[in-house]
């Protein structure tokens, strides 16, 4: 049997996310006590369910923090646990909550909304790190669908390498392994021409080959993943997201995640991600 445990903080998404695997065939369960989920597992277990999907998250209160022993005795029963966190910047789940209204589930006419947003990213601080972690504060829901999909039909017994561009000016992706920046190179958009494209377009890809830089650039990256991937894959980690930054995440940065994933798909299970572009 197959458990996907789907967590995160508060208007990041969960609901987008459960409703993706609950149309892929998955018996969902959300807003479940974090002490029920072994019972519920045997329970679904017995009646031949092969695939489930249960959202945990601070709404079960304290239990929230026993997820990690629970958890750990069920992947030692020989269950395939797979956990996903959802996670967006303090300022996008405010904003979010402030726009549709909606009551934060830590609201008790004290703290503030910020103050909920805050407590409850300490109150899941330990289930964070355990799984795949999204930042999804710039992400619109189809983006997010599309992004679920792929995590769902992956082979999580291998390590997938996923490689990620992103622009500084809207901020680091909170969920990047390792962080690139490569602005330093030749900017693509001070050229009339080139400015309105990408780097998935043939003269913004003519224009960086033709950059020692960008080789170089690329040439220290794929040595550097090449280096330490054998120890991540020893580590057991399911996946390793490489963010590559430029200053609009447009050009430069799409470039070279393009490249690398294409370098890295003979090797490895490969992923390709453009926050700004999605």
């Amino acid at each position: 049997m197959q458990l996907f445990l789907l967590s995160g903080l508060s208007g990041a998404g969960k609901s987008v996310a459960l409703n993706v695997l609950e149309d892929s065939g998955f018996y969902c369960v959300d807003n479940l006590p974090a002490e029920l989920l072994t019972g519920l597992v045997d329970h679904l277990m017995a009646a031949g369910y092969a695939r489930m999907a249960v959202s945990i998250d601070v709404r079960s209160a304290n239990s929230v923090q026993l997820l990690p022993d629970i958890l750990l005795r069920l992947t030692q029963k020989g269950l395939a646990v797979h956990v996903l966190f959802l996670d967006a910047k303090s300022e996008t789940l405010v904003k979010r909550f402030s726009e549709t209204r909606r009551m934060h589930p830590l609201s008790d006419g004290v703290r503030t909304l910020p103050e909920c947003v805050h407590y409850e990213r300490e109150l899941l601080a330990g289930i964070a790190d355990i799984g795949h972690h999204i930042d999804t504060s710039d992400l619109g829901a189809n983006a997010l669908r599309l992004w679920i999909k792929q995590f769902i039909n992956h082979d999580r017994a291998r390590l997938t390498l996923l490689f990620e561009s992103f622009g500084f000016k809207h901020g680091i992706p909170l969920d990047a392994d390792f962080v690139f920046d490569v602005r330093c190179l030749p900017n693509p958009y001070y050229d009339p021409q080139l400015r309105p494209l990408t780097g998935q377009d043939a003269p913004v890809i003519a224009f960086l080959d033709n950059t020692p830089a960008s080789q170089e650039m690329f040439a220290d990256i794929s040595r550097f993943v090449e280096r330490w991937l054998p120890n991540f894959v020893a580590d057991n980690r399911s996946y390793l997201t490489i963010a590559i930054g430029c200053t609009g995440g447009q050009h430069r940065s799409v470039y070279l995640s393009e490249k690398l994933s294409r370098y890295f798909q003979s090797q490895q299970q490969v992923l390709l991600r453009h926050r700004e572009l999605s």
